[in-house]
This record gives C-alpha cells, structure tokens and sequence, in this order.
C-alpha cells in the first residue's frame, strides 16, 4: 500500500487508463468532461491498478499497454519531479514516447540547463517535443529529443526563454502563465484576493522547504509564489513585468551595505 489513489478509468470507445488525478490527466490534459468517462475501480497499490489496468483493456477489446503502469520509470517515485539526464547532444526523458505527454503536462514549468542553453516545459515546448521524440535504441522505456534541434526551436519561436539579461524573447513566460491561467478561468472568475491567499500558501510551502532544505521543493515553492503574483497583478490591471521593472529602476539607484545578511539601503542606516 502506498496511500495514493489510482483511478481505472473508462473513455468509452477510445482507452482504458490510469492516473493519479483524474482532473488533471483526464479532464484537462485529455479534454474529456466528467460525464463522458467513468471510473471502472480504485486501488491504493500500483501493481494491483495496473493488474486492473490490463484486465480491462482485454475485457473492453483495447490494446493492452506493452509496459504495464507499474514498471513505467516515469511512474516510480511518484512524489518526484520527472528526473530528466541532459547530456551534450540530448535530453532524456525516463518514459517511452506514447506515455510521455501526460507527464511533461505534470512537469509544466520545469527547466533545465544544457549546453545550448536552458529550456523548460510548458503547452509549446510540449507540442515540439512530442513531434520530435525519438525512442532510444538501447532502452524503448526511454525517450530523447537533440538539444541543438530544441535550441533551434527557441530561437525560431522567440517563445519565452530567458535571454542573459534577464528578459524574456517574444510573448515571454509571463505571457504563457496569462495564458495558461486565461485558459483555467482564472481571470474571469478569481480576484486578487483569492490570489493573495494563495500567495500566503505558497510563501508557506516555501518556508517549509527552506526549512527541510529541500532544493526542489524551493525551487518549485519560488515558481508557484512567481506565477501567483502574475495572475494577482493581471487582476489589478498590472502586468508582472512592468511591476518589476518599476520595482528594478528604484533599486538600480540604491546604495547601501549588508547588516545582518540583510541589504539595508542607506537612508535606513
């Protein structure tokens, strides 16, 4: 028993499945509503959902999955970020190319360095990655793309990586966040209040983080606390980037020393 649900789950005519989170995977990731799949049962052990898994694609006539849900290296230590191993030519994803989409979705926002430059997942880089992937020869549970050709692919789209100084080519991140949140109703629905609750929350999972000294759970912390100021200001009518740019052109000027581990600007002293 490892304490996480996994949902069986029936599209009729098109899969049987199983997922952790049926909102996520099913309803967005997927596009399907809640009335039009079901949930054909609900285990608390892997290799028992995935006993399930392929019982059932041969009861309703599907094909049954070649590497069963519980030997997916994707799907071990699910509490992890998806452990991606770049090296100079490629990147590597620990999952075989037809179970790759659903969890770059689950890794939106994560980055990492290559010799070519830094990338990260979001709606775009997916949509290239899956029309690029190659199976490894050596290994078919593993996937890759060429970094020099996902490089390219940066630099033809201008879609948001960040250049040296700090700016963002084209739309940009914070772009894609607005999007993102556009998309989830964030806008029409929520207020900046709501955002601001959110923001204490996040600031509270990063406090923890710090506190355990837990590198990608700070990182993920810092992220989640930069997306929820960007919906807060677009709810007030600001755009984050022009916050930090005013915030930056008053902080450029400012003198001042290290007290405490703490900048303190000269006025102050």
């Amino acid at each position: 028993m490892d304490n996480i649900k996994y949902y069986i789950y029936h599209i009729p005519g098109k899969k049987v499945g199983v997922t952790t989170n049926l909102k996520s995977r099913v309803e967005k990731q997927q596009g399907y509503n809640e009335s039009e799949y079901d949930i054909l049962a609900i285990r608390y052990d892997i290799k028992e959902a995935a006993k399930y898994e392929a019982l059932y694609q041969r009861l309703y006539g599907y094909p049954e999955d070649i590497v069963p849900y519980d030997k997916l290296t994707c799907n071990k230590n699910k509490s992890n970020k998806m452990r991606i191993n770049a090296t100079e030519q490629t990147t590597t994803f620990p999952c075989p190319a037809n179970k790759l989409k659903g969890q770059l979705m689950d890794n939106i926002g994560m980055t990492w360095e290559t010799e070519h430059g830094n990338f990260h997942i979001d709606t775009n880089s997916i949509d290239w990655i899956m029309k690029n992937i190659k199976t490894s020869m050596f290994n078919e549970n593993r996937s890759y793309v060429y970094n020099k050709a996902f490089s390219r692919y940066y630099d033809n789209h201008a879609d948001g990586r960040l250049g040296k100084q700090g700016q963002t080519n084209g739309d940009g991140i914070f772009s894609l966040i607005r999007d993102w949140a556009r998309e989830r109703g964030i806008y029409a629905k929520g207020n900046s209040h709501t955002q601001y609750v959110k923001l204490q929350e996040e600031a509270g999972e990063l406090a923890k983080a710090l506190l355990k000294d837990d590198e990608p759970e700070i990182v993920d912390a810092i992220g989640d606390i930069a997306v929820v100021l960007t919906n807060l200001a677009e709810l007030r009518g600001y755009k984050i980037e022009d916050c930090i740019q005013s915030a930056y052109d008053v902080i450029a000027k400012r003198t001042g020393k290290m007290v405490g581990g703490t900048f303190v600007k000269t006025e102050s002293l």
